[in-house]
């Protein structure tokens, strides 16, 4: 008895096979040559085994995301990041600097103080002990720099004398209503504190994914319109 034919691959499950691509170059798993060479064959696949090919040698982490998530649409997930017990309450910089970065959890009220000295605060990876959060900067002489994501609504209203105190730069805002209220405030004396919303490296790297698998659709559709009418 001759064995049956595997079934043929799906759109929807090409579909469900480039999302976790993307999603698998997004956290780092996959550079974006392995994605690419990938993503060339998960449209060359013409079997559920083929596809499912690419994609077993990923964890289920890498497996699991929803299509909004993989596609970039708020993909840190607020609710889940608001809430948690404050790893830093404070930070001080007097000749030199301090950094704050990554999954830290920010305090209702962080206070920041820069003497002839730098700051980093960058809150794009961070958590928040509350929706509602305060930083209040005091920057003589010297610099602090917050960075911030594009979803979080941020109200600067810090004094200035013979210096910076604003908001600058960064991309554009992209608000959204589950993310925190981040109010910057304090005093920068001849001296700045700048906020800055950038988007994360994976963010990044998911966008240009995305980019990229657009264009590649869009010629595969170009190339079957060029074929049906040349039929």
């Amino acid at each position: 008895m001759s064995e049956l034919p595997e079934m043929r691959a799906s759109d929807t499950e090409r579909e469900r096979i480039t999302e976790r691509l993307r999603e698998a170059v997004a956290e780092g798993r996959l550079s974006m040559d392995e994605f690419n060479e990938r993503l060339d064959a998960a449209y060359r696949a013409r079997t559920r085994g083929d596809l499912e090919l690419l994609v077993n040698d990923l964890p289920e982490t890498a497996r699991g995301g929803s299509p909004s998530a993989a596609a970039g649409q708020a993909p840190q997930r607020w609710t889940d990041r608001i809430g948690g017990r404050a790893t830093s309450q404070q930070a001080f910089a007097l000749w030199g600097g301090f950094d704050r970065r990554g999954g830290w959890t920010v305090p209702r009220v962080f206070k920041a103080f820069a003497l002839m000295g730098g700051g980093d605060l960058d809150l794009r990876e961070a958590n928040f002990e509350d929706r509602e959060i305060t930083v209040r900067c005091w920057s003589i002489m010297g610099r602090i720099d917050i960075t911030v994501p594009p979803e979080v609504t941020v109200e600067v209203t810090g004094a200035r004398v013979m210096g910076r105190f604003r908001e600058e730069g960064g991309v554009e805002p992209r608000i959204d209503p589950a993310a925190p209220r981040i109010r910057i405030q304090g005093l920068a004396l001849m001296g700045g504190v700048v906020v800055t919303r950038k988007r994360t490296k994976a963010d990044r790297q998911r966008q240009k994914a995305e980019r990229e698998q657009e264009a590649r659709s869009q010629s595969r559709l170009s190339e079957g319109e060029d074929r049906r009418q040349l039929g």
